[in-house]
């Protein structure tokens, strides 16, 4: 059995050679490249050793299905340029290709680097990712936020893949500007109609469930502060929402 790393990227170069590296004991590396790509990652990427393949990006799904189509082995593993794999982890991922088992898709959890710590509380542990496929038994469907589609039974491994996640605050918030247009456009497009009330109500429960239900307070006044950005968020979203339905 074979395994190919893919590595959909774009703008990498800061991240692409650790990454890379941290999967230097697959059978190929590939780094699919948005061709929108106007950094140093296809350069970088061939210093480490790895295939450049050029891709177009439309969604998400789409993309990541076409890395599958264009790459052949019998197993492929998803790493994005910001994430590492652990030593454990590629331990198991070796025998668990060897072994051969019945399994098409197999899940792997992340530890959540966030503000430079590791987070394990506020639902950033333990983020299950649908990483490691095999050929031609799985594929994404949905253009946002993509899912995972296997055509036989799943599977979870135990050790994680290292992410670093947000950077500083200022990454955060960008990022979450851009979540939550596209969010908001989800519910839009779902027919969903919010009462003045509900950017607040959609907060306090959003923090309550971060905090409380899914333990961010493990993570102290780090995890505080996560759950009260994210619950700030959630009232972005239903504000954004509002004003695309008074703009139609």
């Amino acid at each position: 059995m074979t395994l190919a790393a893919i590595v959909p990227a774009r703008d990498e170069e800061r991240n692409i050679a650790d990454c890379l590296k941290s999967v230097a004991w697959a059978d190929r590396r590939v780094v699919f490249l948005d061709q929108r790509t106007v950094d140093r990652t296809a350069a970088l990427a061939q210093e480490a050793g790895a295939e450049v393949l050029m891709g177009r990006f439309e969604n998400f799904a789409q993309f990541h299905n076409d890395a599958m189509a264009r790459v052949t082995a019998d197993w492929i593993l998803f790493v994005d340029g910001d994430e590492r794999v652990t030593p454990g982890l590629a331990k198991e991922i070796r025998e668990v290709v060897a072994a051969g088992r019945e399994e098409v898709l197999w899940w792997v959890p992340r530890h959540n680097m966030i503000f430079g710590r590791l987070t394990l509380g506020a639902g950033w542990y333990p983020d299950y990712q649908a990483r490691l496929l095999r050929r031609g038994r799985a594929h994404w469907e949905r253009p946002v936020h993509e899912v995972a589609v296997a055509d036989g039974p799943q599977g979870y491994l135990q050790n994680p893949l290292l992410h670093y996640n947000y950077d500083d605050l200022a990454d955060f918030t960008a990022r979450q500007e851009r979540y939550t247009d596209v969010d908001a456009r989800i519910l839009f497009e779902a027919g969903i109609q919010p009462r003045f009330y509900t950017p607040y109500s959609q907060a306090v429960r959003h923090f309550w469930w971060r905090f409380v239900t899914l333990r961010g307070m493990r993570d102290g006044a780090h995890g505080l502060r996560l759950s009260f950005l994210m619950a700030y968020y959630e009232a972005v979203k239903y504000r954004k929402l509002k004003r695309m339905i008074d703009d139609n």
